[in-house]
């Protein structure tokens, strides 16, 4: 299947279905794929199809870089709705992130005082102290939770190194609420498994524990790009607007990307 691998450390502007004009911020090498997990649904591909051979930019190359875009767009009149942390792997993985989002905050307030500053993580870094205070500061910290089904966990976002996802929550939890939480809906098999969580055997121990964490919204999606692994399929408009309907029955706000 086709796989995407961004541009380092700018790309953009791209149209989210979710967050609008979004400016990206790839952390990671122009020429690969570096991250804590390894989805079988990831637009990027698998990690060990793009192995990079580039450094990951530096805190000044990124600074600069989103400075330079930022003037640019505001040049031609139109600026993003969000800058999001996104590419080719964990954003929170690189050493300097945190002093990255400060940079970033700093650049934003000076050419498009507007525009929300968005990370899409996977939370493995969550937990960790600086990586937490920086997400704090940003105004769409989304990490995904995918299910609380351990061995689901790992045959479908494949974590490296360990990971308990008890862990995650109880880290997603310290945020107090200032947190979204993404989590991918789909079906299908993988290496002769089945791979669907749509089923209430996933959704409902999945909401109990979100109901914990208590976040400012709720993002569920499907696929919407070719993935690297075959057999997978889109979870339905049906399927989805049950699971949104019982996190609103829940108290908590929900979005659906179909």
């Amino acid at each position: 299947m086709a796989t995407v691998i961004y541009p380092s450390p700018i790309f953009g502007p791209v149209r989210s279905r979710r967050l609008g004009i979004s400016l990206g911020v790839n952390l990671m090498p122009a020429d690969g794929k570096m991250c804590s997990f390894d989805c079988i649904y990831c637009e990027c591909g698998f990690n060990s199809d793009h192995r990079p051979t580039l450094p990951r930019p530096t805190r000044q190359e990124v600074k600069a870089a989103l400075k330079a875009k930022l003037e640019e767009m505001c040049s031609c009149g139109e600026l993003p709705d969000v800058i999001t942390f996104a590419g080719n792997g964990e954003p929170t993985l690189h050493p300097d992130f945190p002093i990255i989002i400060r940079d970033t905050i700093e650049v934003r307030n000076l050419l498009c005082p507007e525009a929300k500053i968005s990370v899409l993580s996977n939370a493995t870094m969550a937990m960790r102290p600086a990586v937490r205070e920086a997400l704090m500061l940003v105004d769409n910290n989304i990490q995904k939770l995918d299910t609380v089904n351990a061995e689901y966990i790992h045959t479908v976002d494949r974590p490296g190194g360990r990971y308990d996802v008890e862990n995650i929550i109880e880290a997603l939890k310290k945020f107090q609420g200032h947190v979204m939480v993404q989590t991918m809906f789909l079906k299908g098999t993988f290496n002769g498994k089945d791979v669907s969580n749509t089923s209430e055997d996933f959704f409902l121990p999945w909401l109990e524990r979100v109901c914990e964490i208590a976040p400012e919204q709720v993002m569920i999606y499907t696929i919407d790009r070719e993935t690297p692994a075959s057999g997978l399929q889109k979870a339905s408009h049906e399927e989805l607007d049950k699971i949104a309907k019982l996190v609103e029955d829940a108290g908590l706000k929900v979005s659906v990307s179909y």
